[in-house]
């Protein structure tokens, strides 16, 4: 952590032990969400999330493969991410980071669990299923990545449209009309613990200035995923807590997503 983030780490807890946040936000409040579908025109579903200044694209691109050999009847699923150089000073080009390998995980790990996709709907034939790539680019880096990189995953996946299987392996992709199947859909909500304080939707310098870090992934009824982040810690009762913000806020976030669909 360099100078200048020190001094702005002190800045942060110092407005914290004042109950008060840098950018006047309530405790758990998120930054404004936006949502542009259809951001990649040729890609089956896409979506850019600005949340804050963080910016988040996501494109799910779906083509035939063979099946898994232990879910000979389900389609694939495959999410990965890339922290661009352009978003970051910090981020470099080159193999994946363990950053960048932990947000595909965590944005795997949700929708998977949860069942979003109904994977038995992309089985085409004995051998054949519809495999579906999600794959997250970071365009800005303000904080929190998780929760912009799975509202702007689901948002994708909301937006996409089948192509039409032609036999052969081979599929129409100028023939898009069916919508991907969804049986659910996730939020994330990721915290901030700072000294004595926990915050939603940390943004960078509140980042630079957490002790520990835990998203939580829910489908509005039971937490589907959670990860925790940095050395510190969240006792039992905190924990319990946050899952009950996390779920209160689903359906807060879930509006967002369905209205950027009209």
């Amino acid at each position: 952590m360099g100078a200048f983030d020190i001094v702005k780490s002190n800045y942060i807890k110092e407005l914290l032990a004042k109950g008060v946040r840098e950018d006047g936000r309530k405790t758990f409040g998120f930054r404004s969400i936006k949502i542009t579908p259809g951001a990649i025109p040729h890609a089956e579903g896409s979506a850019m999330v600005d949340l804050g200044g963080t910016r988040v694209l996501v494109g799910a691109k779906v083509q035939v493969e063979e099946p898994m050999p232990d879910t000979p009847k389900q389609g694939n699923l495959m999410v990965s991410a890339e922290l661009l150089p352009l978003a970051h000073a910090e981020f470099e080009s080159g193999p994946p980071s363990p950053e960048s390998i932990e947000l595909s995980r965590v944005v795997d790990r949700g929708i998977r669990a949860a069942n979003c996709i109904d994977l038995e709907s992309l089985f085409i034939e004995e051998g054949k299923v519809w495999a579906v790539f999600i794959d997250i680019y970071v365009l800005n880096y303000d904080g929190n990545l998780f929760d912009a990189a799975t509202i702007a995953a689901m948002a994708a996946l909301m937006n996409a449209k089948m192509p039409v299987y032609k036999g052969e392996d081979k599929a129409d992709y100028e023939k898009r009309e069916s919508p991907l199947k969804l049986k659910s859909a996730v939020v994330s909500t990721t915290f901030a613990k700072i000294e004595n304080s926990i915050l939603l939707d940390p943004n960078i310098h509140e980042e630079n200035a957490a002790d520990a870090r835990v998203t939580i992934v829910t489908d509005g009824k039971s937490v589907r995923a959670m990860q925790k982040g940095l050395g510190g810690s969240f006792s039992t009762s905190e924990i319990e807590s946050l899952v009950d913000v996390s779920l209160e806020k689903y359906n807060e976030v879930k509006s967002v997503l369905e209205s950027s669909m009209k």
